[in-house]
């Protein structure tokens, strides 16, 4: 049986660790060339060894999706490298929280940067080998389905305290997901959004272990509060979190051609929440 990705080309952001690996992982294992990115290149160069070693095609573009020149960048590396693209995956991201009133400009300028801002770069630098190309193979009696997955959060979908920034910028990316499937849905592009609830990821880790990132010379403390972790435990009706490899499976199902027909639509993943 033919793998469900044979050859297609991928773009997954944030592929370096968590959802993103796992999904590059899982992509790759289904037959995809994957393009491991990641804002720490060792990551991704573990990311994408690994998909070597069990005989896939992958090759890295580190850098800062916030970047204005990244979006152009990897795009043109992928269709040099394989000679198209054919799933972008808008997964990077991280959080920096505080409550509205004490919220600083430059805690909500670079949530919206990394997790709407990039996003759109990334679909608009696609969009001469996903939209444009749609019309030549038109012209060929072709269909080629292309899909633009938005990774979301159910922050964005139904808020949460302390969160403005990410809840805005989450909430986003799913409308910007439900236009593109209106703009590109005429050129066999599917666009949707998968919104996480809580994935047991390095960002959701116990906070009082100290995890923290960098980011524009501060350094941003990253986790949930272990009372706040025991609390969505018992709001849970699977009683824990997800993985990452579960979370993976709806990212695949989205980028797969059993999604064809899906497009504009927001899938929460939350064990039930």
């Amino acid at each position: 049986m033919e793998k469900m990705l044979q050859d297609k080309v991928a773009i997954i952001t944030g592929s370096g660790r968590g959802i993103g690996k796992a999904a590059a992982l899982l992509f790759a294992g289904q037959g995809a060339k994957v393009v491991v990115s990641d804002l720490d290149p060792e990551p991704a160069e573990e990311t994408a060894s690994e998909i070597r070693a069990s005989g896939g095609e992958a090759i890295v573009v580190a850098g800062d999706v916030t970047d204005p020149a990244f979006a152009e960048g990897i795009v043109k590396k992928a269709v040099e490298t394989w000679g198209g693209l054919h799933i972008l995956v808008n997964n990077a991201g991280f959080t920096w929280d505080a409550v509205a009133h004490k919220m600083t400009d430059q805690q909500w300028e670079a949530i919206v940067a990394v997790h709407l801002t990039a996003p759109f770069r990334l679909i608009r630098a696609a969009a001469p080998y996903m939209r444009d190309a749609a019309k030549q193979e038109k012209l060929e009696g072709r269909v080629v389905n292309r899909k633009i997955i938005n990774v979301s959060s159910i922050a964005g979908t139904r808020g949460n305290a302390g969160q403005a920034n990410y809840s805005a910028a989450k909430a986003g990316v799913v409308g910007m997901a439900q236009t593109m499937a209106k703009e590109w849905g005429a050129f066999n592009v599917q666009a949707n959004t998968v919104a996480f609830g809580w994935v047991d990821t390095r960002l959701t880790k116990e906070k009082e272990a100290g995890g923290s990132i960098e980011r524009g010379g501060a350094e941003v403390a990253v986790g949930i509060p272990a009372a706040m972790r025991d609390a969505m435990t018992m709001m849970i009706p699977m009683g824990r979190a997800g993985t990452v490899e579960e979370a993976a499976g709806p990212i695949l199902f989205l980028a797969s051609p059993l999604s064809d027909y899906v497009s504009g639509q927001c899938i929460e993943v939350t064990g039930g929440l």
